[in-house]
């Protein structure tokens, strides 16, 4: 979708610049990240939306690059940046699930099978397995989590997904947030582990972390 001044931003969305978006990004860059920065843009692939920092702007949004793992060394480099929501060409959310079904590793044929039993929870993924099937470039391995994004509509359906979660996790490295209303983050092994003990959980948000009880939170969603 194109973007807006005032359309809400938040992590993990896909960001593409227009040239004058690219143009601050190269101009303000160190000089090590400069061939990556032209690389993505010859590539016209998409920055992915970070949390935000406290001295940006109102007018910027910040962005990551989150480049493959060395090959000799399997460091990742991230590259961060900000950009003037002016020079939005697009925004979209992440990656749907069904779109990264195709990849080749040894979990795919478990992956699909756990797509069918995931379906009505309409999960994305982002991450390493995101960032693959949307530049074609190398960044899975063998120690790759399949990172996902739920955005649960209800404290039932929350419940449904956590018991799909759970009944896959021991075969899939599975990993990733359960995002609840206003852009509040968990991660849902915390979640789970948090259920049972009663224990405070860390909320990612778009512009900081904190604390929360778990009640806090699931009043925030439908209660049915």
């Amino acid at each position: 979708m194109p973007a807006t001044s005032t359309q809400r931003t938040a992590r993990h969305q896909l960001v593409w610049l227009d040239a004058c978006g690219w143009q601050a990004a190269l101009a303000s860059a160190r000089p090590e990240h400069q061939p990556a920065l032209q690389q993505w843009q010859h590539q016209q692939a998409p920055l992915v939306v970070r949390r935000r920092e406290p001295d940006a702007r109102a007018d910027q949004i910040c962005l990551g690059l989150p480049l493959p793992p060395d090959a000799v060394s399997g460091n990742k480099l991230r590259i961060g940046l900000r950009a003037a929501r002016q020079h939005i060409a697009r925004i979209k959310p992440a990656l749907p699930l069904h779109l990264a079904l195709g990849v080749d590793m040894p979990w795919q044929p478990v992956l699909l099978e756990f797509a069918r039993a995931a379906q009505p929870f309409r999960l994305q993924v982002y991450g390493s397995l995101a960032m693959q099937v949307i530049t074609g470039l190398p960044y899975l391995s063998a120690r790759s989590d399949i990172d996902l994004l739920f955005h649960p509509r209800s404290a039932a359906q929350l419940e449904q997904c956590m018991g799909v979660l759970a009944q896959y996790a021991a075969r899939l490295p599975l990993d990733g947030e359960i995002v609840f209303p206003g852009d509040q983050a968990v991660a849902w092994k915390e979640w789970q582990l948090a259920q049972a003990s009663r224990a405070k959980v860390l909320v990612k948000a778009s512009d900081g972390v904190r604390l929360s009880d778990t009640a806090s939170l699931l009043a925030t969603l439908e209660q049915h």
